[in-house]
């Protein structure tokens, strides 16, 4: 390569570079000032909308959850009287637990055998039996 038009085009670099960072370094900051006032109105309009929004969901989810709220409440309701009507046409009210019916069963049950037991052996032969 040669030396000559090298350090020409490098001069001719250095001379242009500074002069066209100056022009243009005017302009930017005037139009970077009138951006950032762009973007500062747009921000204030994004969240004035986004307020609203947000206002819109939390009634949104307001009606939402009363609509709900009364449909559970009807359905407590509406429970409610099939149980007083399940209770009303029940025959008898039960005496005994599960756990009253099985001693009670047991119990029957042990009688039984002390029955049989008795008439099977005869008690004037066991009374015997036991004097011997």
């Amino acid at each position: 390569m040669r030396k000559g038009p090298l350090c020409l085009m490098l001069v001719t670099l250095s001379i242009v570079a500074p002069a066209h960072g100056e022009e243009s370094a005017t302009p930017l900051s005037l139009s970077a000032g009138s951006q950032i006032t762009e973007l500062q109105q747009r921000l204030k309009v994004s969240e004035q909308q986004r307020e609203e929004l947000s206002k819109q969901l939390q009634n949104a989810d307001a009606e939402r959850e009363s609509a709900q709220l009364s449909r559970l409440r009807q359905e407590n309701q509406r429970l409610k009287l099939q149980l007083k009507e399940a209770q009303a046409s029940s025959p008898l009210p039960r005496f005994l637990t599960d756990q009253q019916q099985w001693f009670v069963i047991g119990a029957g049950v042990a009688l039984l055998a002390l029955l049989c037991g008795i008439f099977a052996s005869g008690a004037s032969r066991k009374r015997r039996q036991w004097l011997n």
